[in-house]
């Protein structure tokens, strides 16, 4: 995972090495953004990863270590998550990363004009 920081978003190239040279391929990429220090202490966590790539655990992999990140070097108390219901990829994703469901937040985001539900998910530094 490579970082591509700046003060209030901090990005981070997935990759896989693929044999026999162990050149690495981008397989996705991982987001902390928002990220408000002071008080607040938290980021939102986002992600994408290439089709190919699915259901591999490089993502998984990549958010333990974005999570790491987060809390370790940045010092953040939460980060959080915002995920479409129907996402069911995603949510299996979270949750087997440890990051727990908060609640459900109403026409949360603006998606090719429409107003979408999403469910909230957390996890704390401590």
């Amino acid at each position: 995972m490579e970082p591509l920081e700046h003060e209030r978003n901090h990005s981070f190239l997935v990759c896989r090495r693929s044999p026999p040279a162990c050149d690495e391929e981008i397989a996705g990429v991982i987001n902390i953004a928002q990220v408000v220090i002071g008080a607040f202490c938290s980021g939102c966590l986002g992600y994408y990863v290439f089709a190919d790539y699915e259901r591999q655990g490089l993502m998984r992999a990549g958010l333990a270590q974005a999570r790491e990140h987060a809390f370790n070097t940045l010092g953040l108390h939460r980060l959080e998550a915002n995920i479409p219901p129907g996402n069911v990829a995603s949510i299996a994703l979270f949750r087997s990363c440890g990051v727990s469901w908060e609640g459900f937040s109403p026409r949360y985001l603006r998606i090719q004009g429409e107003w979408r539900d999403h469910e909230r998910w957390a996890c704390l530094a401590d």
